[in-house]
């Protein structure tokens, strides 16, 4: 896939829309408005990629051959079987990150892990796009991908509400810079809990972490 430039049309204009066509035309990959281009990319919310997708195999957009991914983190490339059935190769792919749909997000991608997915037969190519687009492949099988969307869901969510928390708490205190103050206790934490690994963590034992 490297060795070849290839037409490309995003579907999405939210900010990881955006932001895989930067990094596809990074690449050196042709953007095109031609749904029927080598490779088409659905970058839209996961609970509209099946009508979605049915609606396009209803209006005969998929070429055999074609490239088709996904960049939802709930499914795998099984959401994708109208265009599979058409003769079209489907790929699952989600970079691990929160986007922002600007240029500041390709440097951010050479340090993110890309969920791939695709039949066996496919997966080279999944990889490959990953890498084009600036990330390290992660294969996570068909069956594994819930818990995978689960634990993306937790650490994103989760994380960012406790930072927003911790810094309005500061804020309504009247303390100056919440945000300086926080965001190195939120980086040490987030690299020991990360050093440590799962550890089955009882809420009673979170003074340990002081």
């Amino acid at each position: 896939m490297t060795s070849s430039r290839l037409t490309f049309h995003v579907v999405g204009d939210g900010p990881v829309g955006k932001t895989i066509r930067l990094a596809l035309e990074a690449a050196q990959h042709i953007p095109s408005d031609d749904l029927k281009a080598d490779l088409l990319v659905f970058a839209i919310p996961g609970e509209e990629l099946a009508a979605t997708i049915d609606g396009y195999a209803k209006a005969g957009i998929w070429n055999a051959g074609q490239l088709v991914a996904h960049t939802s983190p709930d499914f795998g490339y099984g959401i994708l079987e109208a265009a599979t059935k058409a003769g079209a190769i489907p790929l699952a792919i989600h970079p691990a990150m929160r986007f922002t749909g600007t240029s500041i997000d390709l440097p951010r991608l050479r340090d993110a892990r890309i969920a791939v997915s695709a039949p066996k037969i496919a997966l080279p190519i999944a990889q490959a796009l990953a890498i084009e687009i600036g990330g390290e492949p992660v294969v996570i099988s068909e069956e594994a991908r819930a818990a995978y969307a689960e634990a993306f869901s937790v650490a994103s969510d989760f994380s960012a509400m406790v930072v927003s928390q911790a810094i309005g708490l500061l804020e309504e205190a009247g303390v100056e810079n919440a945000r300086d103050i926080i965001g190195p206790v939120v980086k040490s934490s987030v690299d020991r809990a990360l050093a440590d690994g799962h550890v089955g963590l009882d809420p009673d034992d979170v003074d340990e972490f002081e």
